[in-house]
């Protein structure tokens, strides 16, 4: 009884400096219980049942995401109770002067553990049970569903696997604190709040050459990222520039330890001015024993911010690309005269020789009874025409910039009225061509740079035994497959009389549908996925790419993307901003006597309030600042390699991404500096 009055005591005691832990444990909590609540707030809402099969393969990714999140949040527990049990050392060596046992110590650490885990536990459970109910509005509001049945939702599952994940935590917590106290020396514990950190002053000569050398080499990282991504043969080699770029962030942050102080001391006039020798000396001191800690929460905030960015980006412009990208109700394909080999059947070579509109027939489906608007046309392609062979003169200069393409590939030909019929459908440009010009069609950023290569230098094609020529010196924006992405990588048309039917490889239907509602639509489009039941169904290679489809995939994977990105990026920011707060707090505890002095000798309070501010404000700005420098780099190799989703959202992504780091990091460091004002405010 009498340990756990000590315990309820030391847990009422250091509640008001130490708000921050228990503030991030509810708030781990709250958002680790929203995101696997997900499955549960879903299930309320409207919507079709392909969207349903989305919303369950998101919440799947979710709970394997929720087992990394609890990695997380587990580390950051065990960090934050080691801060605490150090800034306990003192008191803790008083219980053992006294005559309690280490087991008994231990015992009183068991209970606060447990008291502070159900504490957490439920306030967060009910912060979480709150906040889950505006996440399913944002949730029917990404997929566009119906609320008229909406209602309070409480998940139990969410709550059974919120109580075991973090049980699992604290009892590690429990096993963490028990062995750090057995380990502890009588000594130790006495002299604890005695012992200051000693600022090693390094060779400023040595910190200058490394501080050098990792410039260069994450100068080299930052440049293969932007500037030399083309030539990655391998997707290996972005893991070996990570791991460049973070040794290289490690000795940054060390070589800054050691010039740091030495550049501000050689400015005499700046360094003796007012507190600033007294700042300068605690923040040299810190970086100096917390390198490693700083590394890593500026790689975590370097993470945060492109996963946040990139999520949002491909979120907003996958939303934004389906008016353009996907203008019709259908697009209807198939290869044509395949020859029988593994993947191919007897039937399905057979089937290839008919149109989209035969096959359609025999699996007893009338076309012009569904569809209309109706634009029938063929792909031609030979091997007489590859991708080298339109590169002509460019090609050694293209394929040193980027040697991993194919470029023995049969190019896309489309005839010129065939192309003016899509692109009277899908809202384009048409193409006026003379009997010995080309124009090559397409949308996808890289390819389109590769095409205005050799189109700038003229370069002619050759079908039939007659040449043609470019019309423009740049490509065509525009594309002949539906898509929420911009994913042409370029097709040729050429006029009419240029190819023959020897040559033809692919058929493409593109129709809307005889539909004026809504309803009309699904029961058509119902039919069409109808059709792979179909007995014939498995005797063509036909296949199928609606607006409907379309637009329900790419919401869904934005939807995922974006959950996803927010789950993580929350929580590492929030880890990010937490050890930061725990790491001051306890700084300020273990130098409160420091400040006691510099009353002591005639410095008023607004002078300390203001060093404090100061310093803790250089303490988080000190990662942030080389984590936003890294991100500007990371987020431009994240739009490389996603760029066919589109970029023109990345402004709104970014100030979303600022608005979080504001609030949540913000908020972390508004809460540490007022808490520390109040640990070391005069008694």
């Amino acid at each position: 009884m009498m340990l756990c009055k000590l315990s309820f005591k030391n847990i009422r005691k250091s509640f008001k400096d130490y708000a921050i832990y228990f503030f991030t444990l509810i708030l781990g909590v709250a958002i680790f219980y929203v995101f696997n609540a997900i499955d549960s707030q879903t299930v309320m809402i409207n919507v079709s049942s392909s969207t349903k099969e989305i919303i369950q393969l998101m919440n799947q990714m979710l709970s394997g995401v929720s087992v990394f999140v609890s990695f997380i949040l587990g580390f950051l527990i065990i960090y934050a109770s080691r801060f605490l049990i150090r800034r306990r050392n003192r008191e803790f060596g008083i219980y053992l002067t006294l005559g309690m046992s280490k087991r008994k110590i231990s015992a009183i650490l068991l209970i606060e553990t447990l008291l502070i885990g159900v504490l957490s536990l439920v306030v967060g459970l009910g912060l979480g049970v709150v906040l889950s109910q505006f996440m399913s509005l944002l949730v029917a509001n990404m997929f566009e569903a119906d609320l008229t049945n909406f209602q309070f939702v409480f998940s139990s599952s969410a709550c059974i696997k919120t109580l075991g994940y973090f049980s699992i935590m604290y009892l590690v917590v429990m096993i963490f604190n028990t062995v750090n106290i057995s380990r502890c020396k009588l000594i130790d514990l006495i002299q604890a709040n005695r012992k200051s950190e000693k600022v090693k002053m390094k060779n400023p000569y040595v910190c200058i050459v490394v501080f050098i050398i990792s410039a260069i080499f994450l100068g080299y990282a930052y440049w293969r990222v932007t500037g030399d991504v083309e030539s990655m043969a391998y997707a290996g080699e972005i893991l070996v520039i990570m791991a460049i770029g973070a040794i290289s962030t490690f000795f940054i942050f060390w070589s800054l330890s050691g010039l740091l102080l030495r550049i501000v001391q050689s400015n005499k006039k700046f360094y003796y001015k007012g507190l600033n020798s007294f700042i300068l000396r605690q923040i040299s001191s810190k970086i100096n024993t917390t390198v490693f800690s700083m590394t890593t929460i500026c790689l975590m905030l370097f993470i945060t911010i492109c996963v946040l960015s990139s999520a949002l980006s491909i979120k907003n412009s996958m939303t934004a690309n389906l008016t353009t990208l996907a203008p019709a109700d259908i697009e209807i394909d198939k290869n044509l005269d395949l020859v029988p080999n593994n993947r191919v059947t007897e039937a399905q070579a057979e089937d290839s020789h008919l149109s989209v509109r035969e096959t359609l027939e025999r699996m007893d489906f009338d076309v012009d009874a569904y569809f209309k608007d109706i634009v029938d046309f063929n792909v031609y392609a030979t091997n007489n025409l590859t991708i080298r062979d339109t590169l002509g003169s460019s090609f050694e200069k293209i394929k040193n910039q980027f040697p991993n393409l194919m470029y023995d590939s049969a190019e896309a030909i489309v005839r010129e009225s065939d192309y003016n019929q899509v692109a009277s459908l899908f809202h384009l440009e048409p193409v006026h061509l003379e009997d010995d010009e080309y124009v090559v069609i397409a949308d996808f950023d890289s390819w389109v740079m590769i095409r205005d290569e050799a189109l700038k230098m003229g370069e002619s094609i050759t079908l039939n035994g007659n040449v043609y020529y470019p019309k423009y010196e740049e490509c065509i924006d525009g594309f002949l497959e539906m898509s929420s992405n911009h994913i042409n990588t370029g097709f040729f048309v050429v006029p009419d009389d240029a190819v023959d039917e020897s040559i033809r490889a692919q058929n493409i239907m593109i129709a809307n549908y005889k539909a004026e509602t809504d309803e009309e639509k699904q029961e058509i489009e119902d039919k069409i996925v109808q059709l792979d039941n179909h007995p014939y169904a498995s005797s063509t290679t036909i296949s199928a790419s609606s607006k409907i489809a379309i637009y329900e995939g790419s919401v869904g994977l934005g939807a995922c993307v974006t959950f996803i990105g927010l789950y993580l990026g929350i929580i590492f920011l929030i880890s990010c901003a937490a050890i930061l707060a725990l790491k001051e707090l306890s700084e300020s505890s273990d130098n409160r006597e420091r400040y006691t002095m510099l009353r002591k000798i005639g410095t008023d309070e607004k002078m300390i309030k203001r060093a404090l501010f100061r310093q803790i404000a250089i303490f988080f700005l000190f990662p942030l600042v080389l984590a936003i420098i890294h991100s500007i780099f990371g987020i431009m190799f994240c739009n490389f390699i996603l760029e066919t989703f589109g970029n023109k959202q990345l402004l709104y992504s970014i100030i979303m991404t600022a608005i979080f780091i504001v609030v949540i990091y913000g908020g972390y460091f508004l809460v540490t500096y007022f808490c520390s004002k109040n640990i070391i405010r005069a008694h």
